[in-house]
């Protein structure tokens, strides 16, 4: 069975939807990413065209891996999720990327699993990422919320530079019960974790590494997770570079 190979949306954010799925395509990509909801406190850099997207998947053959990103705070409405998981559907998306950014643990648990009921009815699955920056910063803390919802669609998105910035190791990753487990995101990152938060949540966003570059322990995560696990590749780079160019160096490395 081949693995598939998702381009994450963050990778190519600067394209409009219908373009990253061409530049997955043109990079030799299976899947592609999608982020049909912004990031609190970011702009919505381009409207999404639905029909367009429909027709780049449907000409080239690239399926929807994820869509996100559905944040999860105090006054989240559920509900308001329901649109955009139609979408997600129509797509032909599997899974959702979530964060859990509520510092009550017994709510948020609430919340997850409501989202997970709602997105069960489009055939879509809920998984939970945690970020050094968030109420969900870590593992342990990530995992408290899936059992407590007890979801049978609700599952553990790892992304490497969040997971070893929040202290988590392969060898606790490789206890999690594979139900869990999804899919992953991939990049690398320089080894030393920065002191400062913001700088932190500065290389997430803009400044990581493609896979050998940096300092992570990829092998290791790759090893704590299913063999076939599909793999996103996450990587934002500072370095001036097309995004086609910069989706083809993710895949090559």
């Amino acid at each position: 069975m081949k693995r598939a190979i998702g381009l994450a949306a963050l990778t190519v954010l600067e394209l409009p939807h219908h373009e990253q799925v061409s530049a997955a395509a043109q990079a030799g990509y299976s899947h592609v990413g999608l982020r049909l909801i912004p990031v609190a406190g970011q702009p919505v850099i381009h409207a999404l065209d639905a029909f367009e997207v429909e027709r780049r998947l449907a000409d080239t053959g690239v399926g929807v891996l994820d869509v996100e990103v559905f944040r999860l705070t105090p006054q989240t409405n559920i509900k308001e999720f329901e649109a955009v998981m139609a979408t997600a559907q129509r797509l032909g998306a599997a899974e959702l990327l979530v964060h859990g950014a509520d510092s009550s643990e017994a709510r948020l648990i609430e919340t997850f699993g409501r989202l997970c009921d709602l997105a069960a009815g489009y055939g879509l699955s809920a998984n939970l990422e945690p970020m050094p920056w968030v109420d969900v910063s870590n593992l342990a803390k990530a995992m408290r919320v899936l059992d407590g919802a007890a979801r049978a669609n609700g599952g553990l998105l790892v992304d490497a530079i969040h997971f070893f910035r929040a202290g988590d190791s392969p060898q606790a990753l490789a206890k999690v019960p594979r139900r869990f487990l999804r899919y992953t995101q991939l990049c690398d990152a320089r080894p030393e974790r920065p002191a400062d938060m913001q700088e932190i949540i500065r290389q997430a966003r803009s400044d990581r590494l493609f896979p050998g570059q940096g300092g992570l322990d990829l092998k290791g995560l790759l090893r704590a997770l299913p063999g076939e696990i599909p793999i996103s590749l996450e990587i934002p780079i500072s370095k001036r570079m097309e995004p086609l160019e910069r989706a083809r160096r993710a895949l090559e490395a």
